[in-house]
């Protein structure tokens, strides 16, 4: 098919370049270029999001050309708001909400009323590459969230990745040399440093070079625990003619002693008031997370109008420590629990991901084509032990002391899954650009083995699946206005079930995932609103009498989403919006729950954030945002009921300069009423509840030297 477009191509060139009636040459307009440093869409006014975002194969589009919903955050944006990690900054996105506790070690997140797993965050759109827990966000150039599922576009996420996709693009040197240092302090006695450094070299500055370290130690809010995480992040690139390389290396480790933060898993229909949140429910745990990553990535401009590129990354992770299983279980509606149990786990994962593809671009007639084939595949190797405790006796105000129980001596190999795709896109350009239809087709390939600790295969997975895409944007009015439609398939892997939970041994083919939405983007030159509506279908396991195994069930979310960006006013700005859902399971096993609210579906979600530089004080900006939910179910039943929840943030910020060197003091506050609340639900499947962070003081001091 490539070679076909190619053809085409060539044969409709002679055609574009004819002069026209005046003598001068049509206006041809580049928009889905391969990617590098300079390849970044623009800041937006107020500089707290970009113009565009990467869309898989797509490359980097435009906000107003895609035919999605998506937000880039900037580096700025995660700098004044002294974000360390991923849920700090899609704090500022309405439609996502996290599925663990605040300062666990893992985070996972919500999109959209459905799980995204911290497994299905990408990196210049490869997959299983970025460090596993925490990503660190120092190193982070751009965090972008395209809403809702999209296969199509850069194949199938890890985890699934049903409500939408999260892409990281890194930091790279910039034009003028940077040499950065940030000390920081966060509750109750987190101290931090940060150094960040870029240089270009060479007379034409062919080779740049960016390095980013981090070190921060001392104890938490949660009451008891420390926590030591440490970061080194090296970025190579190189543009020559025609050439552009990269090359990025990092460290990543984190460690907590003396506790960590749970999840709760109630019993009762009468949820108890949620404690405090410095209360330590496992004052002995402690664990240790390692990540370490290389991604290179180089293309190439073979033609004005036809590109190549390719990438190849790898990923190690170890852990060991209380990671996982840290629920507090069976609470009763005093808040007792008298069958928890705690978790020694020892575990690994090795990662091997590669993609290549070809963009190029034609035109017939009045018809522009942007086109784009892309083939990927991702080897994901994991092994895991898990020694448990016996069952004991808490509280959840007044948590037991109980022995973490020895960790395993070694981690077997328990899984190996290959994920291969081949996908092609075609976006036609008409009517100078006021209509843009967008055709993508993608085939994916989904091969799993489970073994058991003796080396013994439990379980064997081998499917395939074609995934559909179409994408139309129309401009009717000018540049200034979009409506957009869009009409995408999200993939998943399909359950695999054995007896003797089942009635028998089976392995359902991939879940295929609908999402059909509309929506309009009006962008005023200095701040933009996008109102969208859509709706996603989902299927899902269940279970039928005679513990019978079925992909026969289904979940249904339609929602309405206001998001908006820029500013208002000079020196005022605004960023985030408001999400109305309604979430429905629409087929239940026994269609027991046909009708009953999704679980962790709120009907809304808000979050607004409003920056302004005083006038009277030049230097100096005042910030604050509103987060809040409205309420939301725990089971399906209905039963178990979290109330809903508003917190508020204030911030501080003074820039000024000291012996000709930039120098900028932040302060921000989370929570800063200490509201005590569950923030969400942890799984679909159990009535777990996360809880909300406590007030929490962040204060830093930057300096250029």
């Amino acid at each position: 098919m490539a070679v076909t477009l190619l053809c085409m191509w060539m044969a409709a060139e002679a055609q574009a370049q004819t002069p026209t009636a005046d003598g001068s040459l049509p206006t041809v307009t580049v928009t889905a270029m391969p990617d590098g440093a300079e390849d970044l869409t623009q800041p937006y006014s107020g500089g707290q999001v970009a113009t565009g975002a990467r869309l898989g194969m797509m490359g980097q589009v435009d906000q107003m050309d895609a035919p999605f919903n998506i937000t880039a955050f900037t580096s700025q944006v995660i700098e004044d708001q002294q974000s360390r990690t991923l849920a700090d900054v899609l704090s500022n996105d309405p439609s996502v909400r996290f599925t663990t506790s605040s300062g666990h070690a893992y985070e996972n997140f919500r999109i959209r009323g459905f799980d995204v797993n911290q497994n299905d965050v990408a990196v210049d759109g490869m997959f299983g590459l970025l460090p596993i827990g925490h990503v660190p966000v120092e190193f982070i150039e751009r965090v972008e969230v395209l809403k809702g599922p999209n296969a199509a576009l850069g194949g199938m996420a890890p985890s699934g990745a049903v409500g939408g996709v999260v892409n990281l693009a890194l930091k790279r040197a910039g034009e003028e040399p940077l040499s950065r240092v940030t000390l920081g302090y966060q509750t109750t006695s987190q101290l931090s440093s940060h150094v960040d450094i870029g240089r270009r070299l060479g007379a034409d500055k062919a080779l740049g070079i960016r390095i980013n370290g981090v070190f921060s130690e001392g104890e938490t809010a949660l009451s008891g625990q420390s926590k030591q995480r440490e970061l080194l992040a090296i970025a190579l690139d190189y543009r020559g003619r025609g050439w552009k390389a990269t090359l990025d290396l990092y460290d990543s480790k984190e460690s907590f002693r003396g506790g960590t933060s749970a999840m709760y898993w109630f019993t009762s229909t009468s949820i108890p008031a949620a404690p405090d949140s410095g209360t330590n429910p496992f004052p002995t745990a402690y664990g240790d997370l390692r990540s370490q990553g290389a991604v290179a990535r180089a293309e190439y401009q073979i033609h004005e109008h036809l590109s190549a590129y390719a990438g190849f990354g790898v990923m190690s992770h170890d852990f060991s420590g209380f990671i996982n299983g840290t629920h507090v279980r069976s609470l009763n509606a005093a808040g007792i629990s008298s069958s928890t149990r705690t978790y020694g786990s020892r575990g690994y994962n090795d990662n091997v991901s590669a993609e290549g593809g070809l963009r190029g671009q034609f035109k017939l007639g009045s018809v522009r084509h942007e086109w784009a084939l892309q083939t990927s595949n991702l080897v994901q190797a994991a092994g895991a032990a898990t020694n448990t405790s016996a069952a004991y006796t808490t509280s959840l105000y007044s948590p037991s002391v109980m022995a973490m129980p020895s960790l395993p001596g070694s981690a077997p190999k328990t899984s190996e899954s290959v994920l291969s795709s081949v996908g092609l896109l075609d976006t036609l350009s008409f009517m100078k650009d006021a209509v843009r239809l967008s055709l993508g087709l993608r085939h994916q390939r989904v091969k799993t083995t489970n073994l058991s600790t003796a080396g013994a295969v439990t379980g064997a997975y081998d499917e395939s699946a074609v995934t559909p895409m179409v994408g139309l944007v129309l401009k009717p009015w000018g540049p200034g206005v979009s409506l957009y439609a869009n009409r995408v398939q999200g993939l998943s892997k399909g359950d695999s079930v054995s007896t003797p939970t089942y009635a028998y041994n089976y392995t359902f083919a991939p879940y295929k995932t609908d999402q059909r939405e509309v929506g309009i983007k009006w962008d005023t030159g200095s701040f933009t609103h996008t109102f969208s509506l859509f709706e996603i279908h989902k299927p899902m396991l269940i279970t039928l009498s005679g513990n019978v195994p079925s992909d026969g069930g289904e979940k249904r979310v339609r929602g309405l989403e206001w998001y908006t960006f820029g500013e208002l006013a000079r020196g005022t700005r605004l960023l985030g919006g408001v999400v109305y859902t309604d979430g429905q399971q629409t087929k239940t096993a026994n269609n027991s729950f046909n009708g009953k609210t999704a679980v962790g579906a709120p009907r809304w979600q808000g979050n607004l954030g409003l920056e302004w530089d005083v006038p009277t004080t030049p230097g100096l900006t005042l910030s604050g945002k509103v987060v809040s939910s409205s309420s939301q179910y725990l089971d399906a039943g209905n039963t178990q009921q979290l109330g809903g929840w508003a917190e508020l943030e204030a911030g501080a910020r003074y820039t000024t300069q000291m012996a000709g060197k930039k120098v900028v003091w932040r302060l921000n506050v989370v929570n800063l009423m200490n509201r005590r609340y569950y923030s969400g639900a942890f799984s679909d499947t159990t009535p777990i509840a996360t809880l909300g962070q406590g007030r929490t003081l962040m204060t830093s001091l930057s300096s250029d030297f």
